[in-house]
C-alpha cells in the first residue's frame, strides 16, 4: 500500500450523507498517528454497521491532548498516558484502546525487512550522533555476513509532539544511561542530531526518500509500505521480530487494574518473545460530558471496536485489548463519565 493511503487528516466517515440528520451522530477525535491505520479501518466498518461516522485527525499525541483539553473534539488520543495528577487537574479520564509496536526502519540497499539487527546500544548511539556510519563496529558485530555500506547515517525523528517519540525515548532511556542523561524521554525532546518528520507518516516518507537513513514508526506503517524494519534484542537477550505475537508477549504482564488512569507503559518488558518497544494507545475524554449524546456515541464506537474489531486489528499487527481489560474499561466508563446533571453516560 502506498504511503498516500495514510493521509494525516482524513474524514474517516467516508460516504456520510450531507444531510443534517446523518451528521448529527458523527463524532470527532484527534491525536496520535500510531493508531491511525486501525482507527481508519474501524471507522469504515462502523459506518457500514451503524450509519454513524467518525472524523479522526492524525496530528500527533501532543496535538490530541491540546484539542481535548480545549474541548474542540469529542475525544483525544495519545500514546503517552497522562499521569493521574494531570487527569484529575483537567477533569479527564483515559482508557487504552489498542496496542502495537514501534519499530526502527532503515533505507539500505540490499537490506530486506527484518534482516538487519540493531542492539539498543547501536540505536542509542545513532540517535546520540555517536554512531555515524553503517559499518560502525556496534552494527557490524551483530550482522555477520551482511555487507554494510561505509556511508553516513541520516537520522530521522519526529518533529511534532509524539507519543511514538515518548515510547521510543522511554525505551532507550531505560536501557541506555547515556541516552537518559543526554536526551531523556518525552513526547518532544531535544535531539542531538537528525531531521524531523511530522507524524508517523512524515518519518516514514523521509526514510523512504533518503538512502542510508533510519527512523522509527508504528509497525503498521512499516508493514503496509514494505519498509525494512530491524530486529531488536529484548530484555531477555533474544533477537525478536515485530508482529502481533511479540507485542502480545510484551503486554502479557501488564497490570491494568493497578495503574491509575490505566497508565501502563509497555516498553522493555521481560519475556523471551517480548518486543522491546510495545505500546498502548489511549483515548482521553472529559469526565463531565457537556454533550452527553456525543459522549455516549464515542463510547458506542469503542464498545463496537472492542467487540468486533479484533480481526481487523490483527490484520494490521495491532493487539486488541483483552476481554478482562475491556471489562475494566467499561466499569471506568460507568463510574467516571457523567452528563452535566451527574447522570452516568454509559
Amino acid at each position: 500500500m502506498r504511503l498516500h493511503k495514510f493521509v494525516p487528516s482524513l474524514v474517516l466517515a467516508a460516504g456520510v450523507a450531507l444531510s443534517g440528520v446523518a451528521q448529527a451522530a458523527d463524532i470527532t477525535g484527534a491525536g496520535a498517528t500510531f493508531p491511525y491505520p486501525i482507527y481508519s479501518k474501524w471507522a469504515e466498518a462502523y459506518k457500514q454497521a451503524s450509519g454513524n461516522g467518525m472524523n479522526y485527525q492524525s496530528i500527533g499525541s501532543g496535538g490530541g491532548i491540546k484539542q481535548i483539553k480545549a474541548k474542540t473534539v469529542d475525544f483525544g488520543a495519545s500514546d503517552m498516558p497522562l499521569k493521574a495528577e494531570e487527569l484529575d487537574k483537567e477533569g479527564l479520564m483515559q482508557f487504552p484502546a489498542i496496542m502495537g509496536g514501534v519499530v526502527p526502519v532503515v533505507n539500505l540497499d540490499g537490506i530486506a525487512p527484518g534482516q538487519l539487527k540493531l542492539s539498543s546500544a547501536a540505536i542509542a548511539g545513532i540517535y546520540l550522533g555517536k554512531v555515524t556510519k553503517w559499518n560502525a563496529p556496534e552494527i557490524v558485530a551483530d550482522n555477520p555476513g551482511i555487507k554494510l555500506p561505509g556511508e553516513e547515517i541520516t537520522v530521522v525523528h519526529r518533529a511534532d509532539g509524539s507519543g511514538t517519540t515518548f515510547q521510543f525515548t522511554d525505551y532507550l532511556s531505560k536501557v541506555n544511561a547515556d541516552f537518559k542523561a543526554t536526551v531523556g524521554s518525552g513526547t518532544a525532546v531535544k535531539w542531538p542530531t537528525g531531521m524531523g518528520g511530522k507524524g508517523n507518516e512524515g518519518v516514514a516518507a523521509n526514510v523512504q526518500r533518503i538512502k542510508n537513513s533510519i527512523g522509527y514508526v508504528e509497525y503498521a506503517y512499516a508493514k503496509k509500505n514494505k519498509m525494512a524494519h530491524t530486529q531488536m534484542k529484548n530484555r531477555d537477550g533474544q533477537w525478536v521480530q515485530p508482529d502481533d505475537e511479540t507485542f502480545k508477549a510484551a503486554a502479557a504482564g501488564a497490570q491494568w487494574d493497578k495503574a491509575p488512569g490505566f497508565g501502563v507503559v509497555l516498553t522493555d518488558q521481560a519475556g523471551k518473545q517480548s518486543w522491546p518497544i510495545t505500546s498502548a494507545s489511549f483515548i482521553i475524554m472529559h469526565k463531565v460530558q457537556a454533550d452527553a449524546a456525543k459522549g455516549k456515541e464515542v463510547l458506542k464506537f469503542f464498545d463496537w471496536a472492542f467487540k468486533n474489531g479484533g480481526a481487523m486489528a490483527a490484520d494490521l499487527d495491532y493487539v486488541a485489548m483483552p476481554p478482562a481489560v475491556v471489562k475494566l474499561i467499561q466499569d471506568a466508563w460507568k463510574a467516571q463519565l457523567k452528563d452535566a446533571a451527574g447522570k452516568a453516560v454509559w
